[in-house]
């Protein structure tokens, strides 16, 4: 991996990762699929000059769904993701402003 946004998709701000970067100091990101921990790592040290002390990747599996539409019923799925949690060292944090 070259750039830093092709590891980095976005940033997650759900409930349950902003109570991660509360309590953990761990921060979630949706990231490149092809990505591995040590690029994601690399990328988040660079992109927001922090150290990193572990990455955490799931695959996110796209869900099917179906919905009404003129014709009839459709149906189809979503796209499946990686996500990736990045546990920071005591003393950095990253400041989404």
């Amino acid at each position: 991996m070259k750039y830093l946004s092709d590891v980095i998709r976005e940033a997650i701000f759900t409930e349950r990762s902003t109570k991660l970067s509360d309590t953990q100091n761990a921060y979630t990101f949706k990231v490149d699929p092809k990505a591995s921990k040590i690029d994601i790592k690399r990328a988040i040290e660079d992109a927001f000059d922090v150290k990193v002390d572990h990455v955490r990747t799931m695959l996110v599996r796209g869900r099917s769904v179906s919905r009404w539409s003129r014709g009839g019923w459709v149906s189809g799925s979503k796209a499946s993701w990686k996500k990736a949690i990045v546990k920071l060292q005591p003393g950095h944090t990253i400041d989404f402003v």
